[in-house]
């Protein structure tokens, strides 16, 4: 484990390498944020080709939310274990490993496997791709490059949720089913595609192919966090140690609780962003795919200007946006008008990406200190998909419940609000107590 009185301090990994040499980042960067690109895109793509299956077979409307769960179910329960497994082995071959199980869980959707179950399948593999793709930072760059890095790594994870829905929106709209998929059913052989999602599932697996390709490419680092015990009693014990750990640690507290909470506010918010289009702005599952892409946008630009202004030492002065966030969501209501809605989802995503980015690197920098960077980026995923589930599942049970659109925006853009400002309150006062 590594310790430090000072909360900043960091070996700067680069200081190692001897004068003239390459640094693999010089070589494997690029390579590194092409593979997640093209894995993230098949991970949103994906997302909405399931949605589009899941109504085809008229399933009850609280089923599309709880699509998310089944895929976060892995990120919860193999959190004691994949941040030891990909702190065991060169990151690169746990990107690899893990997108292969992707490419698995994509097959067994368009064979006929239920988008439910097929897509908890996929988010067995991005339960191990997680802690692979941030922790290679760590392990790559000084600590003054972390944002900067981390900027890169969410830009283009964004781009590649503003590119998912647009893409995704267009395979499972009407054009494909009639330019594209009945063209194929003319062919002697199509390979049983028959709907627009099925032939959209099928692009994903090309996708999911690519970032194969790129995976494998990634230069090996060296392992800095060999595993002491493989047992499973003994791996859930240290990820109970590790998970207080962060939970103690003032700045690692502070920066959990933030990114759990965009996490799971930023996935129930998508799915309200397709509910709210079709009720208030009256538009179909393609129109309101793509409108989900806005808030993509924004968080791009706020996390272009977090990584150009915001140091991590500064990181929890970014707090306040976070209320304002909330606030701005509660305009929704009032909405009814598409190029209003466009500016005010734009605005929100601005705001999320603004605190989102440095937040992130700064738990990333403490966890990388304190326990290694899998055991860290595994607890991380823990806490933020454990707010996924339960903010999934709140949201499902007022559907349910038949709660309007409205009311749904209401509590959720006050929850975020009122919890942000729990957190804001919590850290200064523990500031004023050990200044």
């Amino acid at each position: 484990m590594h310790k430090s009185s000072n909360p900043f301090a960091a070996v700067n990994p680069v200081a190692a390498i001897p004068p003239g040499a390459a640094h693999p980042i010089t070589r494997g960067f690029y390579t590194i944020l092409a593979a997640q690109f093209f894995s993230s895109l098949g991970d949103n793509v994906l997302l909405f080709a399931a949605i589009a299956l899941l109504k085809s077979m008229a399933a009850p409307a609280w089923q599309i939310p709880v699509l998310q769960q089944f895929f976060v179910f892995a990120f919860i329960f193999l959190a004691p274990f994949v941040g030891a497994y990909a702190d065991a082995l060169p990151k690169g071959q746990v990107m690899f490993i893990s997108n292969s199980i992707k490419i698995v869980g994509c097959l067994a959707m368009l064979f006929g496997l239920h988008p439910l179950i097929a897509y908890g399948f996929v988010g067995l593999g991005a339960a191990l791709y997680s802690p692979a793709k941030y922790g290679i930072l760590t392990e790559c760059l000084p600590l003054e490059r972390l944002v900067w890095a981390n900027g890169w790594m969410e830009g283009l994870t964004v781009a590649a949720i503003i590119l998912g829905a647009i893409f995704g929106g267009v395979l499972i709209g009407p054009r494909v089913e009639t330019q594209i998929v009945q063209h194929l059913g003319e062919l002697a052989f199509n390979g049983g595609i028959d709907t627009a999602p099925e032939f959209a599932i099928l692009v994903i697996l090309g996708i999911y192919l690519v970032a194969a390709a790129l995976n494998y490419y990634i230069p090996k680092l060296k392992i800095e966090h060999a595993l002491t015990h493989r047992d499973p009693a003994s791996l859930v014990k240290e990820f109970w140690l590790s998970l207080g750990m962060l939970w103690q640690d003032p700045l690692g507290q502070v920066s959990l609780a933030v990114t759990s909470l965009f996490w799971g506010a930023g996935t129930c918010l998508r799915f309200i962003i397709l509910a709210w289009a079709a009720a208030a702005l009256e538009f179909d599952l393609e129109q309101a795919t793509q409108l989900t892409a806005l808030v993509a946008v924004g968080l791009a630009i706020g996390s272009v200007i977090a990584a150009k202004a915001v140091p991590v030492t500064h990181a929890v002065k970014v707090l306040p946006l976070g209320i304002a966030m909330g606030l701005v969501v509660l305009a929704m209501v009032w909405v009814s008008d598409w190029r209003i809605a466009s500016l005010l989802l734009v605005l929100i995503g601005t705001l999320a990406g603004s605190f989102l980015i440095p937040m992130n690197a700064l738990l990333q920098h403490r966890g990388h200190l304190l326990m290694g960077s899998g055991h860290s980026i595994a607890v991380q995923n823990f806490n933020e998909n454990l707010s996924i589930l339960f903010l999934l599942g709140a949201y499902s049970l007022m559907i349910r419940a038949g709660f309007t659109i409205d009311t749904v925006v209401i509590v959720f853009g006050l929850f975020i609000a009122f919890s942000m400002g729990v957190i804001h309150h919590r850290h200064r006062h523990d500031q004023d107590l050990n200044p």
